[in-house]
């Protein structure tokens, strides 16, 4: 009797480039949307930016729900406390939709 044992292997994305060689690289920035922005497309930034950005509106939903305001709100606070972070020399978007190294 053969008996099959199927294994599911649940596809993962993997980057070659993470988030702070991204950044160092000036091929991302921060926003002040709370969202990571594209600076130079390439698709793997592309999806780069799009699973980060899923991850931050997913905790950002979270925080919201726990404390009762929007998620722009949270996302706003969260941009803010993201630029102030970002070193110095890597991107920022500013109000008016700039990227402008810090």
């Amino acid at each position: 009797m053969f008996l099959a044992i199927g294994v599911w292997v649940t596809p993962a994305i993997v980057y070659a480039l993470d988030l702070e060689q991204a950044k160092a690289q000036g091929l991302v920035g921060e926003q002040p949307d709370g969202y990571l922005g594209v600076v130079k497309a390439t698709p793997e930034v592309v999806a780069l930016v799009a699973d980060i950005n899923k991850k931050r509106r997913a905790a950002y939903e979270d925080i919201a729900r726990k404390n009762g305001i929007t998620v722009e709100q949270v996302a706003v606070l969260a941009g803010e406390k993201a630029i102030a972070r970002t070193a110095q020399g890597s991107f920022i978007r500013t109000p008016d939709g700039r990227w402008i190294r810090k």
